[in-house]
């Protein structure tokens, strides 16, 4: 099984494209029932589950400054929880004679994107490689369109389907490298994959759970969880505040600083930045931590990779842009999630101390 050969082989597949008649482009993970019809076998790795979201801790009139969302249909209703979430099971499928080139996997007249756009080649795209240098016999692909273009999807799914594609075959990626922290985290989580964009796959093994939360990918969170605890033990501390600066998607708290610092000299909170330091660094400052505080975003994810059972969140909210996404993550792993609306100021926003301290309280801080 997984076996690779490195061999040269004429294929247009990228072309295809183009063709009429070409089927919509697919981005790689949560198409099960695209990948079941092309499937030559599927079956369940492990079964879903029924979870009840928890309530997150606020404090009154933080709801109403909300002018605008991201990824969250109804902040009123995952705020307050109480419902049932039904987590979908994770299922695995496998298709014959597959292409991987420039960041697309194709098959038939179909493609999925590994990728978002800004990623790829624009002139491979117009010019696809047409040389496959490699063929794998059992390919298993564990990293998702998503995963490639937000930082903390890549580490609570990408990497938490890692496992999976090392027990079902050998595990293959694009050799895209979307973040500066990528290999370091590879290192630590013991992950080693094939790196290609030219490769025919005989057997290529995709994963899919809809989005799912299910006990199978807690185990396997919490197991990348451990890994680096036992690399980065720390005593217990009051918690951790993970500055975002100006990094990816631009939201842009005006006193970011001033409150970091504030934690640090009134609670003995430590202060790292995902612009300057590294993932040894992050892991170290964040390693014991009760609390983790930050701008919402995928930076807080370094955090979430260490926290253990009980700790807490607390994510700092841009008003025109609350997101629910990191509640998912805190809801599976027994985590207390928390938050404080900021108050807009032109582009940006702006948080009140007394607000966030206010809310540790909440947390019996």
């Amino acid at each position: 099984m997984g076996l690779i050969e490195k061999k040269v082989r004429f294929s247009p597949i990228g072309y295809t494209r183009y063709l009429k008649g070409l089927k919509k482009p697919h981005s790689m993970f949560r198409e099960g029932k695209i990948l079941e019809s092309l499937a030559s076998k599927s079956w369940e790795i492990a079964p879903g589950n029924t979870t009840v979201s928890p309530k997150a801790y606020f404090l009154d009139g933080q709801l109403q400054r909300i002018t605008g969302t991201a990824y969250t249909d109804d902040p009123y209703a995952a705020m307050h929880g109480g419902f049932s979430v039904e987590h979908a099971p994770t299922r695995a499928y496998k298709l014959k004679d597959a292409w991987m080139m420039n960041g697309f996997i194709y098959k038939g007249l179909h493609n999925f994107r590994l990728h978002p756009s800004f990623q790829l080649s624009k002139k491979m795209n117009y010019f696809p490689p047409a040389i496959i240098e490699a063929e794998i016999n059992d390919a298993a692909i564990y990293s998702t369109s998503e995963g490639n273009q937000y930082f903390g999807l890549w580490l609570t799914d990408d990497c938490a389907n890692y496992a999976l594609a090392a027990a079902e075959g050998v595990p293959v990626t694009s050799n895209i490298i979307p973040y500066s922290h990528m290999l370091e985290y590879e290192s630590f989580l013991e992950m080693n994959p094939i790196r290609t964009n030219a490769a025919y796959l005989k057997n290529a093994i995709f994963f899919d759970d809809n989005w799912g939360n299910n006990q199978n990918k807690h185990t396997r969170f919490a197991t990348n969880r451990n890994k680096l605890l036992s690399l980065f033990p720390a005593a217990s501390h009051p918690g951790v505040f993970i500055l975002r600066r100006n990094s990816g998607i631009s939201r842009v708290m005006l006193n970011e600083i001033e409150i970091a610092e504030q934690l640090r000299e009134k609670y003995g909170f430590k202060i790292v930045d995902v612009t300057k330091n590294s993932v040894s660094e992050i892991l170290s400052a964040c390693s014991g931590a009760k609390i983790l505080i930050g701008i919402e975003g995928s930076h807080l994810f370094h955090g979430l990779m260490t926290l253990e059972s009980g700790a807490s969140v607390l994510v700092l909210q841009p008003p025109n842009r609350f997101s629910a996404v990191i509640k998912n993550t805190t809801d599976m792993e027994n985590i207390n999630y928390s938050f404080v609306v900021g108050i807009q100021k032109e582009e940006n926003f702006y948080i009140d101390l007394e607000e966030v301290e206010r809310t540790l309280s909440l947390l019996r801080f």
